[in-house]
């Protein structure tokens, strides 16, 4: 998948995801750039996201806020990765700590062959609220497909991230 597909699919998915909840849901959109598998200096490469979340969906527990997520990204290597998982929003005062796990669908593009199609992503995140609605924040990730493969290397990697709720 090259990099205009990739938008072609996010257009689609902020479009369809506005014209679902109407105009009283708020949704937070996250876009993010960072390094893909910064450990292997050989595999590294520039990744560029987004991710969304609805806010009507999440549910406050003993454990936290929990939400529902789905996003994508692709590297500068045209490897894709599609998801959706849920995430727990722990308030720690001037800083918002998120934990979450997504399983997505992996595509190698002209990157990083992870083993396997299927991948599981496992992803915690620092967040500091700039304003009502805004934050920034930095996160780091692992990827993995549990062993489903016949080889499974994983991926490590970080992002900086823009968190604005519509």
């Amino acid at each position: 998948m090259n990099f205009k597909r990739f938008w072609i699919v996010f257009s689609f998915l902020l479009l369809s995801s506005k014209a679902v909840a109407g105009d009283n849901s708020p949704h937070q959109y996250n876009f993010f750039v960072g390094n893909f598998d910064f450990s292997d200096h050989k595999q590294s490469a520039i990744l560029f996201g987004f991710q969304h979340q609805n806010e009507n969906l999440e549910r406050n527990t003993l454990i936290g806020n929990i939400s529902p997520i789905t996003g994508a990204f692709i590297t500068e290597n045209s490897a894709t990765y599609f998801y959706t998982g849920f995430e727990w929003n722990l308030d720690m005062g001037g800083l918002t700590f998120t934990p979450s796990f997504a399983p997505g669908l992996y595509f190698e593009g002209d990157g990083k062959d992870l083993g396997h199609i299927l991948e599981f992503k496992s992803e915690v995140q620092f967040s500091y609220e700039l304003s009502e609605g805004s934050s920034l924040a930095f996160s780091y990730n692992h990827l993995s497909n549990a062993s489903l493969g016949d080889k499974n290397p994983g991926a490590n990697s970080y992002m900086f991230n823009f968190l604005k709720n519509f």
